[in-house]
């Protein structure tokens, strides 16, 4: 994370990631094939660290609450968060993977905040916006602050178009 804060993402190299972690360039390699896969996998870690949903509320109450989680969790880490937009679009192999797990987190975690009887559109839909802002807030458009306001408006509305 340090050096992805001092260099940003097209500074960041795993050799002097390895550099300040102390170990050989090859001992780095051998575990990330990439800048990529090193950037996803920190993102993937950070994302398994989110607080579970609330179980308690309405359904509105409790995807607020979830895409606020979520939304601050990546805003803590800016500089992960936009080297994330790029890196988990990679086609390294290893990103496909990490790609595949954090989307079905993502999913996880929005299914959880609906609840058991959610609509599947419903689902579909908020994991298609959620992809969707992620991207806009990673090219500028608006902050990942700001994210859970837009996320929440998006909520809202497909809520209440599902009833």
């Amino acid at each position: 994370m340090t050096e992805l804060r001092q260099h940003g993402y097209d500074g960041l190299t795993v050799r002097n990631v390895a550099r300040r972690a102390q170990v050989s360039p090859a001992s780095a390699y051998t575990y990330f094939a990439s800048k990529d896969h090193l950037v996803a996998e920190v993102f993937w870690r950070r994302l398994q660290r989110l607080p579970a949903p609330p179980s308690n509320g309405s359904v509105g109450e409790r995807l607020s609450c979830a895409l606020a989680n979520l939304s601050l969790l990546i805003a803590e880490e800016p500089a992960l968060a936009a080297a994330s937009t790029t890196a988990v679009l990679a086609a390294d192999p290893n990103v496909g993977r990490l790609r595949g797990r954090i989307g079905a987190a993502f999913n996880d975690y929005l299914a959880s905040a609906l609840g058991t009887n959610a609509n599947p559109a419903v689902l579909r839909t908020l994991n298609l916006a959620l992809a969707g802002a992620l991207l806009q807030a990673g090219m500028g458009y608006f902050t990942y602050s700001e994210l859970a306001d837009r996320m929440d408006e998006v909520a809202v509305l497909v809520l209440r178009g599902a009833a």
